[in-house]
């Protein structure tokens, strides 16, 4: 399934698959994929990345797959809030990765942030997609801009800054 961000020439194109291995009534694909768009619209503004489009899967999991995954791929032995599997651009353009959220530890995270957890949900998916596209924030100045990015993109949903302390 394609679908354009925006209107007119330059829009990010979107294939999004997802996934269910939990029950997760409130986080539907309509509203993955508004806020997947988002983040993808806000890096092709950022321009730190050169893509026309993007193909993600995002998989919504219990405790035990995220702890699995978080153990098979980083080496730790514990659930995490999000996973995000990136693949680069490929020559045509198109960024491809994978995203894992952990509803069990957005929904704990969310109770102890005294966040939304719609909020939370949001603020995770979007992280997970810059991560997709090959943002990071293992150096502080990386850091700095994937945050600045992210609340900008919160911001312009009503969405608090994730990073300001409640």
């Amino acid at each position: 399934m394609r679908n354009s961000l925006g209107d007119g020439a330059g829009s990010v194109a979107l294939s999004l698959s997802v996934q269910y291995a939990v029950d997760a009534p409130t986080l539907p694909r309509w509203r993955l994929r508004r806020w997947i768009q988002r983040g993808l619209q806000a890096a092709r503004d950022d321009g730190l990345v050169d893509f026309q489009g993007a193909e993600i899967s995002l998989r919504i999991v219990g405790q035990a797959e995220g702890r699995q995954l978080n153990h098979a791929f980083r080496g730790r032995d514990y659930a995490t809030n999000v996973l995000t599997f990136e693949y680069g651009v490929g020559p045509d353009r198109i960024a491809r990765g994978d995203i894992v959220l952990c509803l069990p530890v957005l929904r704990r995270e969310a109770r102890e942030q005294r966040k939304a957890p719609l909020a939370h949900a949001a603020h995770l998916t979007v992280h997970g997609a810059l991560h997709a596209l090959g943002y990071d924030h293992i150096k502080a100045r990386d850091a700095k801009r994937m945050e600045a990015l992210e609340t900008r993109v919160l911001a312009g949903m009503g969405i608090a800054d994730p990073y300001e302390p409640q």
